[in-house]
């Protein structure tokens, strides 16, 4: 028996080292795990296999995903529980054709989204149960009938502009495939369900992955050591906050906090909103000055990456006027792409930027550079192992 090749024996041992780690529970283990794994894949398989892999074996798969979530088969196979169900009663609960069903089932099984017990019968994994739940199927939709077709029309896309990179909010990929000249998020506005699905999964993006309000992330003592109350009672507020899932994350995770906290988005969110007792939502639109003065904090969570860097330079100068020199912080909850060895997750937010909105992730000195041109200066930069977005803390540097 031939001995392995050196890259994969490299990658074996490395896997054996990481899953000790991951073991012990020690930070970004699981992240590095994943990405040591998908390695020895593309190391392994042929050229054949792996465009085979990306050319259909995928796409297949994320359309059977795309047809799961709308005929209820996870939720069917999640009500069978151990025993599974067959493909004929699936089929039968599906209304659908059971060689169509049937053919479907045994890709997915291949693919790992579902598991064949035995012969034409099939039961739920932890990744299909979790497409039942209302944001993770929202999340498939959205990728699926949005993000996709912008995806699969890059390359004539790039074609028909000489492969410039696309810096437009109205004349991008996306616009090319759903033959638009709205920006991506005025197109949500113009397709309601699509926004509502849109918010949904952006609720469902992070889920399972630590956050910035998470022990050994950043220290929340920055925001409530020498909080003033008689100066101004707020203490956060969320700009272009969506929906507050960040601001309810903080007071779940860290409760009895001084001061008030506010959320701020378009008038078109904040009037899908449900009442909500943790903060006050408030309509304000970040290219206009900020109305709320001297609050302890300003927190901007994937805002700026929808934006030119012109036009992140304008929404910080918006803030400006508001901040209380020497005691403001502005907080930046953004991906901060590695100068090398960039991750996967950082890539491919980039990528889906890129065909969406015609923008861009930041790498550290990217970021710099604009807040400094802004009049910002960057106190510290927070991260957290095996997680791709950042806290960027900073203030004011100019005289306000």
């Amino acid at each position: 028996m031939s001995a392995l090749p050196l890259e994969v024996s490299t990658i074996l041992n490395n896997i054996s080292d990481v899953a000790r780690s991951l073991e012990a529970k020690k930070p970004g283990a699981r992240e590095s795990l994943i990405s040591l794994s998908q390695e020895l894949i593309t190391t392994l398989e042929l050229p054949s296999e792996a465009i085979q892999r990306m050319g259909w074996a995928s796409p297949a798969r994320n359309a059977h995903c795309r047809i799961g979530v709308e005929n209820g088969i996870f939720e069917h196979l999640k009500e069978s529980g151990k025993q599974g169900a067959s493909a004929r009663a699936l089929a039968e609960k599906a209304k659908a054709d059971l060689p169509l069903i049937a053919r479907m089932l045994k890709h997915l099984s291949s693919m790992h989204v579902i598991k064949e017990k035995a012969a034409n019968v099939y039961a739920s994994t932890p990744l299909s149960d979790a497409l039942v739940e209302p944001k993770f199927k929202d999340g498939i939709i959205y990728t699926f009938d949005v993000a996709s077709p912008s995806f699969a029309s890059l390359p004539g896309y790039l074609k028909v502009t000489n492969y410039k990179n696309p810096t437009e909010l109205t004349n991008g990929p996306f616009q090319y495939a759903h033959k638009t000249t709205l920006p991506f998020f005025a197109w949500l506005d113009q397709n309601p369900p699509y926004l509502s699905i849109f918010n949904n999964y952006m609720s469902a993006y992070r889920a399972g992955k630590p956050t910035w309000c998470d022990p050994g992330f950043y220290p929340i003592e920055h925001l409530t050591a020498g909080f003033d109350s008689t100066s101004n009672p707020v203490l956060l507020v969320d700009v272009g906050g969506g929906l507050g899932h960040d601001l309810q994350e903080l007071c779940e995770k860290h409760g009895n906090l001084p001061g008030d906290l506010i959320l701020q988005d378009r008038e078109e969110v904040i009037a899908t909103l449900t009442p909500c007792t943790n903060f006050k939502a408030t309509a304000h639109d970040f290219f206009t000055p900020q109305p709320i003065l001297h609050a302890r904090a300003y927190y901007l969570h994937s805002v700026l990456h929808d934006w030119g860097d012109e036009d992140c330079i304008k929404i910080l100068h918006n803030l400006t006027s508001a901040l209380k020199k020497g005691y403001s912080k502005v907080l930046i909850n953004e991906i901060v792409v590695s100068e090398e060895n960039a991750s996967l997750a950082a890539t491919s937010m980039d990528q889906l930027m890129l065909v969406l909105g015609a923008m861009k992730e930041r790498t550290e000195g990217q970021w710099r550079e604009i807040l400094g041109k802004a009049g910002y200066k960057v106190l510290n930069i927070w991260k957290y192992p095996g997680v791709a977005e950042s806290l960027i803390e900073a203030e004011a540097e100019v005289e306000i």
